[in-house]
C-alpha cells in the first residue's frame, strides 16, 4: 500500500465520520422536533429520505471504485455514530427507571 492511498484511506475514514455526525445529528434533531409536532410523521419520513440520501450518496462518491475505501468510510461513519450517541445521552436516567433497566426494552 503506497503513502497515497494511505491518505486516501484516512481522508475515506474522516469523510465517513462527517457523514455519521450529519445522519446521526440529524436523527437526534428529528426527534426533539418530530416528538413535538401536530405531523410527527411528516417529520420522520422526510427527514429518512434527506438522510439516506445524502449519506449513500456521500458513501458512493468516497468509496469510488475501492471496497477499501468503502470499508473505511463505514469504519468512520460507526465511529460517529458511537460519538454521537454519547453525546446526546441524557445525563440521568427517567425517574422511576433503574439504571439495570435502561439498556434494554421491556
Amino acid at each position: 500500500m503506497s503513502m497515497n492511498e494511505i491518505i486516501f484511506m484516512a481522508l475515506a475514514g474522516v469523510a465517513g465520520s462527517v457523514l455519521g455526525a450529519v445522519f446521526f445529528a440529524g436523527l437526534w434533531w428529528t426527534l426533539r422536533r418530530g416528538l413535538a409536532s401536530s405531523r410527527p410523521a411528516l417529520w420522520f419520513f422526510s427527514s429518512l429520505l434527506l438522510r439516506l440520501s445524502l449519506t449513500l450518496a456521500g458513501f458512493y462518491w468516497v468509496a469510488g471504485d475501492d471496497w477499501r475505501r468503502l470499508l473505511a468510510c463505514l469504519l468512520g461513519f460507526l465511529l460517529a455514530r458511537l460519538l454521537v450517541t454519547r453525546l446526546t445521552r441524557p445525563a440521568h436516567p427517567p425517574a422511576g427507571i433503574s439504571p439495570g433497566e435502561v439498556s434494554h426494552a421491556p
